[in-house]
């Protein structure tokens, strides 16, 4: 019986959030109550509570929810701030009239405004900046697309970018434990991204020829970063990378929890650049858009997991599962969960995936010795490719800015996409993120 409810519990989140007949943060609510109360009087009640398993799940969730807000406030202030306004100006000046170094610094800028997480902003600032050197070299903005997006679609890998914050949510584990390991395979595929943005470049060198931007006194006619509601802090440039240098050092160290990491460097952000009271509010109320729907997604998460889990629902799930699953596919579990989301993230949001199907399938995995926390990292492979698919807000918004169609965008990124998802698996096999064997027989 609890099988039976535990994929109903799952089929009807993803099917309602999928058919947008409510948004992840209800479903995620309402649904694993609604199925707890029908398998509490399935099988005569649980030795816990529904309200204990879902404090439970909320109390388990609730560093990561924490870590998420004030890592994005912390980010939006550095931007409000102008901290990448120098590197903006940097690469629009070095790349020149050169179309291959014009895509290269596409690329790096896009890496680098996307340390924040957040692929809305990156695309905004990185399409702000670019594409009217784009337009004014004739040169083709599809390729500026797909760059950026790859880019992000890496980038948004850190923790609080949204996918590890989830899986790690999902499976109950530290999301640094998650990340930090996975970073030399992030470099790699950054690096086959510039390999690519330098080809493609290369392409429209020789399409187009060099050609001479109009100068202005005698420099290249470079747009400049607005500032309309005086929110940049130019004097406070070096202070602010210093503190942004030493807040990514102790991150990767492990010297606090990345919760607190966030808030103290937040803290120490907003009184330094706007020690005015009114502007610091101004700030928070700035960001609170970016901020509440993944917070409050999070928190809703936890009633998810600590339902499903609680009620005997996953282990459940999972005994099922390695029931029908050919024991000689068994031990590729963390395989065949880097390889299905590809497909799994394209046709399903995040929330879908990570809390309904990851559950399940690290469950069954644990029974050939896979941890929860690789198969955590399995999970995020398909990343790249997820950006791509229609059911991603921020990718509208990309192709909007880009003014190209999105089936033509797909087309075209969709190869390039899935290249970069298997340098991922290929490293992450390489640097034993996760195995490609299971280390026991099933139990």
């Amino acid at each position: 019986m609890l099988t039976i409810l535990g994929y109903g519990m799952v089929v009807a989140f993803m099917a309602l959030i999928m058919t947008r007949r409510l948004s992840p943060l209800v479903a995620l609510t309402l649904v694993p109550i609604a199925f707890a109360l029908l398998a509490s009087a399935a099988v005569g009640g649980f030795d816990t509570s529904i309200r204990d398993m879902m404090l439970d799940g909320i109390r388990k969730i609730a560093p990561t929810a924490v870590m998420l807000m004030f890592a994005i406030l912390y980010f939006g202030v550095m931007i409000d701030a102008g901290l990448f306004d120098p590197l903006v100006r940097l690469i629009l000046r070095a790349v020149g009239d050169d179309p291959a170094r014009i895509l290269v610094g596409s690329a790096v800028l896009a890496m680098a405004i996307g340390l924040d997480g957040d692929g809305s902003t990156t695309y905004m600032i990185t399409l702000s900046a670019m594409l009217p050197l784009y337009e004014r070299l004739r040169m083709d903005p599809l390729k500026l697309a797909a760059v950026t997006m790859l880019c992000s679609g890496v980038m948004n890998l850190t923790p609080w970018g949204g996918p590890t914050a989830r899986a790690a949510t999902a499976l109950r584990v530290d999301p640094t434990e998650v990340f930090l390991p996975f970073i030399p395979a992030m470099v790699v595929a950054l690096a086959a991204i510039l390999a690519f943005a330098y080809w493609l470049g290369l392409r429209e060198r020789k399409r187009l020829g060099r050609l001479v931007l109009p100068t202005l006194d005698g420099h290249p006619a470079l747009p400049e970063a607005e500032d309309s509601d005086g929110l940049k802090r130019p004097r406070l440039r070096w202070i602010n990378a210093l503190l942004t240098l030493a807040l990514m050092t102790a991150l990767v160290l492990g010297l606090l929890p990345m919760s607190v990491l966030f808030m103290l460097g937040f803290a120490a952000a907003v009184l330094l650049n706007y020690p005015d009271l009114a502007e610091q509010r101004r700030r928070v109320i700035a960001h609170a858009g970016n901020v509440l729907p993944v917070v409050s997604v999070i928190f809703a998460a936890g009633i998810f997991t600590g339902i499903l889990s609680n009620t005997g629902m996953v282990e459940a799930m999972s005994q099922s599962f390695l029931a029908v699953l050919p024991e000689s596919l068994g031990p590729y579990l963390a395989v065949i969960t880097a390889l299905a989301s590809l497909p799994f993230t394209f046709f399903m949001s995040n929330d879908a995936f990570y809390f309904g199907v990851l559950p399940v399938l690290s469950e069954a995995a644990a029974a050939y010795g896979i941890t929860p926390v690789e198969m955590a990292r399995a999970s995020l492979i398909g990343q790249p490719v997820h950006l791509l698919s229609p059911l991603v807000p921020a990718t509208y918004l990309l192709v909007a800015l880009a003014k190209v169609e999105f089936a033509a965008f797909q087309r075209f990124t969709l190869k390039w996409a899935t290249l970069v998802c298997g340098v991922l698996l290929l490293c992450a096999l390489a640097f034993g993120l996760f195995p490609l064997i299971g280390r026991s027989a099933p139990i």
